[in-house]
């Protein structure tokens, strides 16, 4: 309110999503509804009066058909002991509440879904919505303590989740039911949801950034990439580990871990207020072109590498992202986003500040699509050792991804308890 003080805020709870026939979604909140009430069902909407200082929930009237079919229906003293907002309406009264706090204000802030009953209830008012989305990006970036709480809960229940992973993956099993026991423990742990569609990936299949089947039979010898995470009250860890099917890392696998950590490491340390993102995805391509280059899979100097993206055959990603209510959260507005740099997209552009909450996850993958491609191979040809990254190709990928908290004059925080060095990786795999 503070920041939008010339016009009244009206925000709609998220709706349900049919999935087919009769039959939804699992329904999830949208994230700046969530931010502002913790309200976690449809049907409600909240008005923002910044000129007096209120705040008002309107709360769906429902059937006692919907009591039969879906349960419990909270009445108006319910809503407001459970939302901890004094004044609570009917959503019928809504269309009125609205035309009459509008009046002397010369705009109405209105999310995509409040925008049709904001506009018939103050017609000749300004609609904004541009407008709103940038205060909450610029709101939500940092977190407070209480957000921090929530997301070390998620946090928690996720390494129980990779642990139990690590703990009952052996040859044979399939990537689902991998997942079926991790997502087991996240929940165990007091988080029902996750953050994301788990990513179960074994052998060639971690090669794939975003791969969702989690269908095959994992193989002895191959990796196994798991990027998956628990959700608290909507926030969302977000977490990769990879780890050998079979207990230990054969040379090769160990050889490419290894690279991928001593990047991660570097980078987490990097990681402080005042540095840009910018600043850490260039020191990530430096260190992978390192160790690229020792493992005989690049050619030429660490700056010739990163500028010419030579490196990016094999790390065609950036290093993290912003987290939160979002698993990719906001980027904190316009006035912190830096410019475009000159090679490679970039996503999060910022300026790192205290409350800050971001992945640091550098990866090395051997993709048929990047390695195969006539383009890459012409454009990078002297400077990747193509025929060498043949024998790789059936190490998949490795990515390793923490979760920290940009701290003021010290280094991050790391959320993350799930064991990352060879040593940790093994022990937690004995069986």
């Amino acid at each position: 309110m503070k920041r939008l003080p010339d016009g009244l805020i009206v925000l709609f709870a998220a709706h349900p999503a049919r999935r087919n026939g009769d039959v939804d979604y699992r329904f999830r909140q949208s994230s700046e509804f969530l931010y502002l009430s913790l309200v976690p069902e449809p049907g409600y909407a909240l008005v923002l009066d910044p000129r007096r200082g209120e705040e008002t929930l309107f709360i769906p009237k429902l059937t006692q058909q919907h009591a039969v079919w879906l349960g419990h229906i909270p009445d108006l003293a319910e809503a407001r002991q459970t939302y901890g907002i004094r004044d609570v309406a009917y959503m019928d009264a809504l269309p009125k509440a609205v035309r009459r706090r509008a009046r002397g204000y010369r705009v109405l802030y209105a999310d995509p879904r409040a925008r049709a009953a904001a506009r018939r209830a103050a017609p000749r008012k300004h609609l904004d919505t541009p407008g709103l989305r940038e205060a909450f990006e610029e709101l939500r970036i940092v977190k407070d303590e209480g957000e921090l709480k929530l997301l070390e809960k998620a946090s928690a229940a996720t390494a129980a989740g990779h642990l139990a992973a690590m703990r009952e993956t052996q040859p044979g099993r399939w990537e689902y039911e991998v997942q079926a026991d991790m997502e087991r423990e996240f929940r165990a742990a007091g988080c029902p949801e996750t953050g994301y569609d788990s990513i179960v990936a074994g052998g060639r299949n971690g090669a794939v950034l975003h791969y969702h089947h989690n269908h095959d039979r994992l193989r002895a010898g191959d990796l196994l990439l798991i990027d998956a995470a628990a959700e608290c009250r909507g926030y969302s860890a977000d977490v990769t580990r990879t780890f050998p099917i079979s207990g230990r890392f054969t040379a090769r696998q160990r050889d490419v871990y290894e690279a991928v950590l001593r990047t991660q490491l570097g980078c987490i340390d990097m990681a402080r207020a005042g540095v840009t993102s910018m600043d850490v995805q260039h020191r990530s391509e430096e260190l992978l072109a390192e160790g690229l280059r020792d493992l005989g899979l690049l050619r030429g100097s660490t700056e010739e590498l990163v500028e010419t993206q030579a490196v990016r055959v094999f790390y065609p990603h950036g290093i993290g992202h912003t987290l939160g209510l979002d698993v990719h959260d906001v980027q904190g507005g316009q006035r912190r986003r830096l410019p475009k740099r000159k090679s490679g997209r970039l996503r999060f552009r910022a300026r790192l500040e205290p409350g800050f909450v971001m992945t640091i996850e550098p990866g090395l993958y051997f993709m048929h699509a990047l390695l195969d491609d006539p383009e890459v191979r012409r454009k990078h040809r002297g400077r990747v050792a193509f025929d060498r990254a043949e024998g790789f190709k059936s190490v998949g990928g490795v990515r390793i991804e923490d979760n920290v908290v940009i701290r003021r004059g010290a280094p991050p925080r790391n959320l993350t308890r799930v064991p990352k060095s060879t040593k940790e990786v093994e022990a937690a795999c004995a069986r």
